[in-house]
This record gives structure tokens, sequence and C-alpha cells, in this order.
């Protein structure tokens, strides 16, 4: 990766405000677990939930596209609160068959108890990871199904198509995330194994170089000040060519790779690590590991439980300090402003958990679970992307 990607991504921490105390999920009625009728289906929802008291609380809700197939890095928050940008990967068609979709839609948050449905506009096939850039004027969608980035510019609260970067074949990229400069922008191409990184000029992107991580990188963060980036990597570390071929599901990753330096870090985290976020100081990250939850019982690999599991962030040094057991098949999370609560979305109760964490013990609180009509399968708050 070229230098003036990696020093251009360094940027200043904005103070956390008020808009970091909603959370916005996006909520999947259209995923069916073998022997689910299709009558069971709901329909697809966006949910606002105040952070701001304990315990935290759905206090607004609007029907809008959502999938839970992909990271769950398919909302982004505006930095100043004020809308959300939700894509969704998958649709029903005429026959009632999941395919892929394009829609990015555009949640207005003015009055978090009365979300509205603002904009719909398509990105590109497969639409999963969005963001927002902090001074709120770019957004950009990755989209698994054709190999691109696609640009939006946003004036007001109204999304405009602006270009498209291509990404080599194959690339298949799952998010993409702004440095909190503004500046460079890193794209996951879980097709390569790496992070690309891309230069933001204006309205116009431009491939900046790349980073290996390990095998099918899913998400990306940046530390506050943009200097690191953390990824999963849901199939691990990189294996020689001659290694033993081994039976079973990988061991997944977290990697923090060193913009400056180049540098690569690579910690083992468990079987199939869905998503990371680090709290707003960046001093936290929670990682959310399916632990083979989704799987059928009796499958390769299956436990009947997930794990959620809390880390000390330093740089590339990542320290475990905490984890709990948790529900079945579970998406994202995020941390409250002053990281003293985490949610834990799970599309198998279809309920978002709640956690209470004091910087050294991690402790599930069962009567202020969140329980929803539709699988939660991506979260976020305005300081969490």
């Amino acid at each position: 990766m070229k230098r003036t990607l990696l020093l251009a991504t360094i940027g200043a921490l904005l103070p956390i405000s008020a808009s970091a105390q909603i959370a916005v999920s996006a909520n999947d009625g259209k995923q069916l677990r073998p022997g689910e009728a299709a009558t069971t289906r709901t329909p697809d929802t966006v949910s606002v939930i105040d952070l701001h008291s304990y315990p935290p609380r759905v206090i607004g809700m609007v029907q809008a596209p959502a999938s839970m197939i992909g990271p769950p890095a398919s909302v982004a928050v505006a930095r100043d609160g004020s809308f959300a940008l939700v894509t969704a990967a998958q649709r029903l068609n005429a026959a009632g068959e999941l395919e892929l979709n394009d829609t990015l839609s555009v949640i207005d948050l003015r009055d978090p108890k009365a979300p509205r449905l603002l904009q719909t506009i398509k990105a590109g096939p497969g639409a999963s990871g969005v963001t927002i850039n902090r001074a709120g004027t770019l957004a950009l969608v990755a989209s698994t199904g054709d190999d691109v980035i696609s640009i939006f510019s946003i004036s007001g609260k109204h999304l405009t198509a602006g270009g498209k970067v291509q990404l080599p074949a194959k690339s298949r990229p799952t998010d993409v995330d702004f440095a909190p400069s503004g500046k460079t922008a890193l794209v996951v191409a879980q097709g390569s194994g790496q992070l690309i990184g891309l230069l933001v000029a204006g309205k116009t992107l431009t491939i900046d170089g790349g980073v290996k991580t390990g095998v099918q990188p899913y998400g990306v963060a940046y530390s506050p000040d943009g200097r690191f980036a953390y990824n999963t990597n849901l199939g691990g570390r990189e294996q020689p060519a001659d290694a033993p071929k081994t039976a079973g599901p990988r061991i997944g990753t977290v990697t923090a790779v060193d913009l400056k330096t180049q540098s690569v870090t690579a910690i083992d985290v468990g079987l199939t690590p869905e998503h990371l976020t680090l709290s707003a100081d960046g001093k936290y990250m929670a990682v959310v590991i399916a632990n083979g939850s989704a799987a059928q019982p009796g499958s390769a690999g299956y436990n009947a439980f997930g794990l959620l599991k809390l880390y000390g962030v330093k740089g590339t040094t990542i320290t475990p300090i905490a984890e709990a057991h948790s529900g079945a098949w579970c998406q994202g999370a995020i941390f409250s402003a002053n990281a003293k609560t985490v949610l834990l979305q799970c599309a198998m109760p279809r309920d978002i958990e709640v956690y209470r964490f004091d910087g050294k013990a991690l402790t599930r609180d069962e009567a202020a679970t969140l329980k929803l009509d539709s699988r939660p399968g991506a979260i976020a708050t305005a300081t969490s992307r």
C-alpha cells in the first residue's frame, strides 16, 4: 500500500456527541431456518435503540429493505446522527426465492422515535458494507455481485449516484470504510484476501495498493486516529501451499494492520468471526464469534451457543479481557458511548442481547434483552463506523 494512503489515514478523533447514544439495527424478516414455513416471514425493518439510559430500549421502527446475509456493516449512521444508510444484499423474487439485491435506503433520524424512509437508490448487486465520511458529504457501498464500490454524494439527506470504482475480477468486496480523515478508505476484498486502499480526492476515488490479511476477510474498522485498521478473517491465517489439508471448519482470526509500516499482526479468535467493532475511544474491541451456532445440530463444528469476546486494543497489540456465551447465529455488536454497555444481535432467537462491561468483566443482563419480530443482522452508531 502506497505511503500516500498510509499517511492520509491519520485524523483527529471527534468528540462524542449525543448522537452516539442512538443505535440503528437492520432486521431481516426473509431469512428462514430449516423447518420454518414461508408464512413465518416478517417485514424487513430498521429499529432505533436508545442507549442514553439503562436499560436500552427500542424507541422507533420503520419498514425498509434489510439483509442479514453479508457482514454486519450494512448500516452506517451519519456522524451528527441525523440519518442512517442501510443496504440490502438480498430480496425475495416473484417465485419467493432469495436473490441478490442492490438497494440502499436513507433513513431519517431527525425524530428517532419516528424514523422515516426518505429515499431508496440502487447500488451494486449484493450491496453490503456501507460507510459515510465524517463530513456527511460522501457515502460508499461495497457490492459483492459485481466487484464494485459505488460512490454517492450527499446533500442534506439526499443521495446522488456519483460513479463507481471497479475492483479486480473476483475481488468480492464485502465491506468498505472511510478513514477518519476522509482522505482514504479501505475495501475488504474477500476474494483476494486483502484490504485494498482507496485514495479520495473530492468525489473521485482511485485504487492505491493493498495488504494481505488472511483467508476470507469480512469486515473492517479504523482506529480513532486512523493509524491502524482491524479486520476479521473467516478462514483464518494464510497457509503455505504445501500445508496438509485439515478437515472441519477453520479458526478465524482478527488482524491489526499498521497503516504506516504495513505490518500485520494476527490473533486467533474462534470459528467464524462475524463482526468486530471498537469502542468510541478505541480502547476496546468486541468480536462476535458464530462458533458453529448457525450450523445444524450434529454437523462439524456445531455448538449451541455463540461467543462475545472483548479485547483491549493498543495499536497492533490486542489483549483478551473477557468473553461470554451468547445466543445462536449472532451478527453485529456495538458499544455504548461510555463502553459500559454492549449490544449483540442474535438472529436465531430474533433478539438483541444486552451486556454490562466494567473494563474487566462482561455480564449478560437477560432481563434487558430486546425482542424483535425480524432477525437482526447489522447495527451501527454514529461512532462505530
